[in-house]
């Protein structure tokens, strides 16, 4: 990325442009979703109920399960889909077509047209695909439909829906684009489980979580920032004492109320907002 810095000549007089205004900038988007494909679903934010299958006492009490769920934004596929495995080859097949045709790299049906109609002469023909089988036995690559661009210094980690019942027919890989950098196609790549039977994406049901992180917190230094203790006897009285405080003392209560843990973080974070 080139950096202009413009630096005005020596002796040139200050004009009422350079000086500082007291309009605030506006502060760019987190994370900015741009749909390419106008028959996808948009992205929606995920839910603390993980789209309502979250059991109603999790729901209610289990803060961990709940705000692990919201972390997000669900992403779907861009059309009803399904795809067979024979263990060498791939077949796929889409909503509207009675056939199945063997997968190697395959367009959206009736997006490259669009996009060349619509894309600037020298991006032209440069349309993404929309599946492709990789080279490894079983692994597809797949377009969400979807570009998306973060602020300065954030990443998108694309993962499973967290919380969310898993199809059983296949499992995404886990990957950390650098979308504040990379305004490409938001692809992810997934792994074929079962032969032999048909394999359903649904365009209604979440096929990935999309979630931002800041870069630093992911960086080598970071994660080398760690301590181990080893022993239990290594446990200062500090140590001791939060214990107690965590563990012990709701179990010493004469009244225990339910979701201590969770009614205390949603206190804590009301606190740090205002």
């Amino acid at each position: 990325m080139r950096l202009c810095v413009h630096i005005p000549s020596e002796g040139r007089a200050v004009t009422a442009s350079d000086q500082p205004t007291d309009k605030p900038q506006a502060a760019p988007k987190l994370v900015t979703f741009h749909r390419f494909i106008s028959s996808a679903r948009l992205p929606q934010r995920a839910d603390r109920s993980a789209a309502g299958s979250l059991p109603t006492r999790a729901f209610r009490y289990c803060e961990p399960a709940t705000s692990a769920s919201a972390y997000g934004y669900y992403i779907f596929p861009p059309i009803g889909f399904s795809v067979m495995w024979d263990g060498h080859d791939i077949m796929w097949t889409w909503e509207g077509v009675g056939d199945w045709f063997p997968l190697k790299s395959a367009q959206f049906p009736g997006f490259r047209d669009k996009f060349d109609s619509i894309a600037p002469e020298e991006i032209r023909e440069y349309s993404p695909p929309f599946l492709g089988a990789l080279q490894e036995p079983g692994l597809l690559q797949l377009w969400t439909g979807l570009v998306v661009r973060t602020a300065p210094g954030w990443s998108l980690l694309v993962r499973a829906p967290a919380n969310l019942p898993r199809n059983g027919g296949y499992e995404p890989f886990e990957g950390i684009i650098e979308t504040d950098q990379w305004f490409g196609p938001l692809i992810t790549n997934i792994r074929l489980t079962k032969t032999n039977v048909p394999i359903d994406f649904r365009p209604d049901y979440p096929m990935l979580q999309v979630q931002p992180i800041p870069r630093y917190a992911y960086e080598e230094a970071t994660l080398n920032n760690y301590e181990l203790v080893p022993e239990l006897t290594q446990l200062t009285p500090e140590d001791w004492d939060d214990y107690y405080d965590t563990v012990v003392r709701p179990h010493v209560q004469e009244k225990r109320p339910r979701g201590q843990y969770a009614a205390a973080a949603r206190k804590r974070r009301a606190a740090e907002e205002k």
